[in-house]
């Protein structure tokens, strides 16, 4: 399968890196990992040749793909590191692929939503050609902003989320990471931990002041958005990733 990537290391640890909702290229996030003797690889999931323009009903296959590039390149432990949206597929994936060996989800959610689209709602993610479940966004977006919050509004999605679009985390094998901040003012993040964390054993590294963007050791501040508030701040959600670095490592090394 031919997609856009950027592939930096050659250890024995594959590690697919997923962004969020951009779907960008994260080759900066891969070159830090890979300076620390893990091979990893960064997908465009949609938007590119022969992709979903969008986030909507994206095939879970399209990672499955980027782990088995891994294993081509000599990868022989296959892991998933995913930011917000990207950690709402990595959990996804790990439920249903037995080969991902531990999962590390910056800002997960506990539940597939919707694609992102006009309606009808159609879910995210499919698998073997089959919707996952998922739970409909609100019917009312948020007003405020620019910069704009999403908090409020996946809160009161969650709080009519059917049972099914729960993200079946009990399922999967994989050793879990879940990294959160408490002042996340994109989606209650930690929230969204706390309830995965009750499906099964995960290790779950927090900070009440950190935002939707922890940032790892190496890794420079985001700059600020004009679009959006993620809040936390950037010594907060430097601290959220140097607290949690140790466990990601740990994790993607399988050295629990």
């Amino acid at each position: 399968m031919t997609m856009e990537s950027h592939l930096a290391g050659a250890g024995e640890v594959g590690v697919l890196v997923l962004a969020g909702s951009s779907g960008r290229i994260d080759s900066a996030r891969c070159d830090l990992l890979a300076a620390h003797g893990l091979t990893a690889l960064s997908i465009r999931w949609f938007g590119g040749p022969g992709q979903t323009p969008g986030i909507r009903e994206i095939p879970l296959e399209t990672f499955v793909a980027g782990l088995d590039l891994l294993a081509e390149a000599g990868a022989r432990r296959l892991t998933v590191l995913g930011l917000s949206k990207g950690a709402e597929a990595a959990l996804s994936l790990a439920c249903l692929e037995p080969r991902v060996e531990a999962v590390v989800a910056l800002s997960p959610s506990s539940v597939v939503w919707a694609g992102f689209g006009a309606e009808p709602y159609r879910s995210s993610w499919t698998w073997r050609g089959r919707p996952l479940p998922f739970a409909p966004c609100p019917p009312e977006w948020p007003t405020d902003g620019p910069p704009t919050s999403f908090r409020t509004f996946y809160e009161r999605g969650l709080a009519t989320a059917p049972a099914e679009s729960a993200i079946p985390l009990e399922r999967s094998r994989a050793d879990v990471v879940l990294v959160a901040g408490g002042d996340d003012q994109m989606w209650p993040s930690l929230t969204f931990a706390h309830a995965l964390a009750r499906r099964r054993d995960v290790r779950l590294v927090s900070h009440p002041q950190g935002g939707h963007r922890p940032r790892l050791p190496g890794e420079p501040a985001p700059a600020p958005s004009d679009s959006y508030v993620y809040g936390g701040a950037p010594r907060t959600d430097a601290e959220l990733g140097r607290k949690a670095w140790p466990e990601i490592l740990g994790a993607l090394r399988g050295q629990t």
